[in-house]
């Protein structure tokens, strides 16, 4: 018997519950835009319009803010369990079809960063052409990128993976599976590529298991990452005021 998936409704965005095999091959058939949302993002919900579509036009939300995950199990039921973007990752990578020569994209914030993922990959066994990894232009605000669509559209890769901060990520990633010619999965799951590839600092496996990853970044560098999860804390006030229902 198929086990029956489950997803539960927060802030109006329908987040899977499960394991990260699962994940992937509910994504990987058919193709779509997989975000992983983060506390800080989540809290801009109800003032970033353009956020908040490219969240509504996901096909797959992962639950990877421990602080969301801990809100909602506190005020409501059925509880859920956190699924890390970088577990995701991790297990991601390990997908035959994930591996072969011309599967897979990256676009990395920076040259220094693409440097770094195209000597993971290869030491990882790997392989990716050197025409697969794009460097981000700064956007400025922008969320659009015509430039990188016609790249995608002539490798025609299975996989898209979005390595550019979170807040920008997302709404280049819907406007990817709007305007690309067919449809790969792009999986924006951001700071999760820089931990393996030596881009941020490296998150131990037992510090993601309990969900303090945070934690372990804002340690590594409290100018950087203190003021931006202190900014998470407006979440609370979302998930008390609205649960499941989309904050207007």
């Amino acid at each position: 018997m198929t086990e029956r998936l489950r997803f539960q409704r927060i802030l109006g965005i329908w987040f899977f519950v499960g394991e990260a095999q699962q994940a992937i091959d509910l994504v990987t058939e058919s193709g779509g835009l997989v975000v992983v949302p983060s506390g800080p993002g989540l809290s801009t919900l109800a003032k970033d319009a353009v956020y908040r579509e490219a969240l509504l036009g996901a096909d797959l939300a992962i639950a990877d803010s421990g602080f969301m995950v801990l809100l909602w199990n506190f005020l409501h039921r059925p509880w859920i369990v956190k699924l890390s973007g970088l577990k995701y990752l991790r297990k991601l990578v390990e997908q035959e079809s994930f591996r072969q020569a011309g599967a897979t994209f990256w676009v990395m914030p920076s040259r220094e960063s693409a440097d770094r993922a195209a000597k993971w990959l290869h030491e990882g066994g790997i392989a990716v052409d050197p025409a697969n990894l794009y460097v981000a232009p700064f956007y400025n605000g922008r969320r659009e990128d015509p430039v990188l669509v016609e790249a995608i559209n002539r490798q025609r890769p299975r996989h898209v993976m979005m390595g550019v901060g979170g807040g920008v990520q997302e709404p280049l990633g819907f406007y990817l599976k709007q305007h690309l010619s067919y449809l790969p999965v792009i999986h924006c799951v951001g700071a999760a590529i820089g931990f393996l590839t030596g881009d941020q600092v490296h998150i131990p496996v037992w510090t993601d298991r309990l969900a303090l990853g945070w934690l372990w970044r804002t340690i590594s560098n409290p100018w950087r990452y203190f003021p931006r999860y202190w900014e998470a804390r407006h979440l609370a006030g979302l998930i008390f005021r609205h649960g499941e229902r989309l904050p207007s």
